[in-house]
């Protein structure tokens, strides 16, 4: 084979084996794109992640095959939300994946028309978001994790576990307006129980460590911990805190605080709530609207009890509530 044939040979077989590369790059930059607006470091993040990708594997959306996903991760500064969910927007996303007040309240400010589907919201239609649940009329729809109906039960679970507390402090966030109501109801069911109830704010990560220092002073038995991005985004810090000043504490989700240290968590499976998640943008991507989509409610709620942080702390759980818990950590 002469010189010439020889290479033109090589380019021919060159050609061909790029060929299904240079096809596979056009249908990649075909792909939809899903954008998930997260409060926590993405190390933290990873089980969430994951239950939203099986979610959209069981229905046929395989990552990197059928559907590209883009995070933007807070890193626990939910001030930076706003400009996540710009460059979301910019992205030209398909449709945003959001969890809590805050984050949603970001992503419906950067846009009115690209799809949002929340994996978590403690009251959709008292916020705003949307005009109802069977109807929620805008771009906005999603699972609801009916948190404002719980927060009686966090303050009996705490009385439970912690008998001897005389008084619950509630962890609130000030610009999330759900905690109002989080708090009133707090405030209920201390009284029926016969407990104080202390309010202790926080707005920023820098507010976290001051909250604290004031419960130091202030010796509540047990905290509430509203479930909020701030505080979900911080949790590695704010189960340092608590075990610093020794103090029980129970969160909403287990993934942001029996997991990492917490006395108890009860609420909605979060991971359950990520893959109905993926349900909607199934739908979403596949031609639905989210104004005709229900806002469904958490269907899967969990108790789960840290005897790990119990014996740190010298208290013993009475195996009536144990009786209850659906896991319980040794």
């Amino acid at each position: 084979m002469t010189t010439a044939r020889a290479v033109r040979a090589a380019v021919l077989l060159l050609g061909l084996l790029s060929t299904p590369l240079a096809v596979e790059a056009q249908q990649a930059g075909k792909l939809p794109v899903i954008g998930v607006l997260e409060a926590a470091a993405p190390a933290l993040n990873q089980r969430t992640r994951e239950a939203f990708r099986q979610g959209l594997e069981q229905h046929g959306w395989v990552e990197g095959r059928d559907v590209l996903i883009e995070y933007r991760s807070a890193d626990g500064r939910t001030e930076r939300f706003s400009e996540l969910a710009a460059e979301l927007v910019r992205r030209n996303v398909s449709v945003i994946v959001v969890a809590g007040e805050p984050a949603i309240m970001a992503a419906r400010q950067a846009t009115t028309t690209v799809p949002i589907v929340m994996a978590a919201v403690g009251d959709p239609v008292g916020r705003g978001f949307v005009a109802s649940l069977a109807h929620p009329g805008g771009n906005i729809t999603g699972v609801s994790n009916m948190a404002v109906e719980m927060t009686g039960k966090w303050v009996e679970l705490l009385k439970g576990a912690v008998p001897k507390a005389m008084k619950v402090a509630a962890l609130r966030n000030p610009t999330n307006p759900t905690h109002a109501v989080f708090w009133s109801q707090t405030q209920e069911a201390a009284r029926v129980l016969g407990l104080q109830a202390q309010p202790v704010e926080a707005k920023t990560v820098e507010e976290i460590d001051l909250a604290f220092a004031t419960m130091a002073k202030e010796r509540p038995g047990a905290l509430i911990v509203f479930p909020d991005p701030l505080f979900s985004g911080n949790r590695v810090r704010i189960a340092g805190l608590a075990e610093r000043y020794r103090l029980p504490w129970l969160g909403m989700f287990r993934d942001t605080s029996a997991d990492v240290g917490a006395l108890m968590s009860y609420g909605p499976n979060a991971l359950d709530n990520y893959r109905r998640a993926a349900g909607f943008v199934d739908r979403i991507l596949k031609g639905a609207k989210p104004a005709d989509m229900p806002v469904e409610q958490a269907r899967q709620f969990e108790l789960v009890i840290n005897l790990k942080t119990a014996k740190a702390l010298g208290l013993t759980i009475p195996q009536s509530l144990l009786g209850r818990a659906d896991q319980v950590i040794e």
